[in-house]
């Protein structure tokens, strides 16, 4: 039988995927602590200030933290309980950020359904207050305020909003479990997201290793002539925006620019199902689905996680280490973060917690570059990661710059498959900070 050729783009990796340890656990709902620290920052954008106070009693759902500021997003309590302080912790990226301290209830009541305007009767305007009220961002990583993405840019027009259930990381499963049990939510979450930007053609991109989500979806969407699942190669990063735009509608995203640059919203299926939740029942975001696997876990699951929960409790939860591991991440493996406190508070956008083992961590030392090309040849943004990580490296940043270090999305392909075992992300990333502080002054 002659193999199909399913859409991709130009480069890319082929990671071991690691999904099949948890992609058969269904979602179940992860213990509450019984005190929770809440980072305030949990997305992109202006820094939110405490709504709340020491004493003060939170119920599940409040708003505790909040900006003015339009790239901004509120923080809700996922709890009801007491507030013990306002106070300093660390986060996944290891950054001071505020948060909220709060003693938990014993007991904790379920969230109560708020009245809504009927799903049909909501204009743009209301959908992108919704999300905004909400505290809705971007759930695959990168934590970019929902309502600013649904605010297409003067003189631009939006006809088509892709949703990424690529989960292309690998180990991830959170999103391929929520296609599986919630694809009618899914699928009106997407249709609320096509109207705030009045787009008339809306696509689910799903890898090929997904195909009973792909058909679940599919099945959720009916006959809609507008609406389609497009399955797609497996390969990393095929869920990155501008790679799963030029599969999909060969559109090519100018360096530097937003997809909006040429029609398109992305936006990732968590983010599509907390739409839905917020527009018919008020839901602000306050949990999420994260899957938390790896060779180290006893029992790799998918757990309903409330923002704030710790990652001990979510390991503890998962069964336990099977044994001690080399690396203990959140996020996926390939763009997530290393952790060292356990403590460390769950936030929107962490799609996973991973504990690997020993064969799965490169540990060994920086050589020098052998120049074989496989960097550029993995490089989905057509980039020359040698040349950016060499020029770091000498502290050369326009010359860092000039090669393109600001156009670099961090993917890990070029770290992937460098021999010389080279953190070309590493260097990347003290690049862009440098340009940064050179830009500032």
């Amino acid at each position: 039988m002659r193999r199909r050729h399913h859409r991709t783009f130009r480069g890319g990796i082929h990671p071991p995927g690691g999904k099949e340890l948890s992609s058969a656990s269904t979602i179940l709902v992860a213990p509450v602590p019984s005190e929770m620290v809440i980072p305030l920052q949990q997305n992109i954008g202006a820094t939110n200030a405490a709504a709340v106070s020491p004493g003060d009693r939170v119920e599940v759902g409040q708003k505790i933290g909040g900006a003015d500021a339009f790239v901004s997003a509120p923080v809700h309590s996922p709890v009801a309980g007491s507030v013990k302080g306002i106070v300093d912790a660390r986060n996944f990226a290891g950054a001071v950020v505020t948060a909220v301290a709060v003693d938990v209830d014993p007991v904790q009541p379920v969230f109560e359904p708020r009245a809504m305007k009927p799903l049909e009767q909501l204009d743009a305007r209301d959908i992108r207050k919704i999300a905004r009220d909400a505290g809705l961002v971007g759930m695959g990583g990168a934590g970019f305020p929902t309502h600013v993405k649904l605010t297409t840019p003067a003189g631009k027009r939006i006809d088509t909003v892709i949703i990424n259930a690529c989960e292309c990381e690998p180990f991830l499963t959170c999103d391929h479990r929520l296609m599986l049990e919630r694809p009618s939510d899914l699928a009106h979450g997407m249709r609320l997201l096509m109207r705030a930007v009045d787009a008339r053609r809306g696509i689910v991109g799903i890898e090929a290793n997904k195909i009973d989500a792909a058909d679940g979806v599919r099945a959720a969407l009916g006959e809609a002539a507008d609406l389609s699942v497009e399955v797609l190669a497996v390969k990393y990063p095929e869920g990155s925006e501008k790679q799963l735009i030029a599969a999909l509608t060969g559109r090519e995203v100018p360096p530097g620019k937003l997809p909006s640059e040429v029609g398109c919203l992305v936006q990732n299926v968590g983010t599509a199902v907390a739409m839905y939740e917020a527009a018919s029942i008020g839901k602000p975001l306050y949990e999420r689905v994260v899957t938390v696997t790896g060779p180290g876990i006893k029992s790799p699951s998918n757990l309903l996680v409330k923002v704030g929960t710790p990652i001990s409790t979510l390991i503890s939860a998962a069964g336990g280490f099977s044994h001690a591991p080399a690396k203990v991440v959140v996020g996926g493996p390939m763009t997530g973060w290393a952790q060292s406190d356990l403590g460390t508070a769950i936030t929107k956008s962490t799609s996973g917690v991973l504990a690997l083992t020993g064969d799965l961590v490169d540990l060994q030392e920086e050589h020098d570059c052998v120049r074989c090309g496989l960097c550029v040849e993995a490089c989905p943004m057509h980039l020359m990661p040698n040349f950016i990580a060499d020029a770091a490296l000498k502290e050369q940043w326009d010359r860092a710059k000039a090669f393109g270090a600001l156009d670099c999305f961090e993917c890990g392909c070029c770290s992937y498959t460098c021999p010389a075992h080279i953190r070309h992300i590493d260097h990347v990333r003290i690049a862009k900070g440098r340009l940064a502080a050179l830009q500032r002054g």
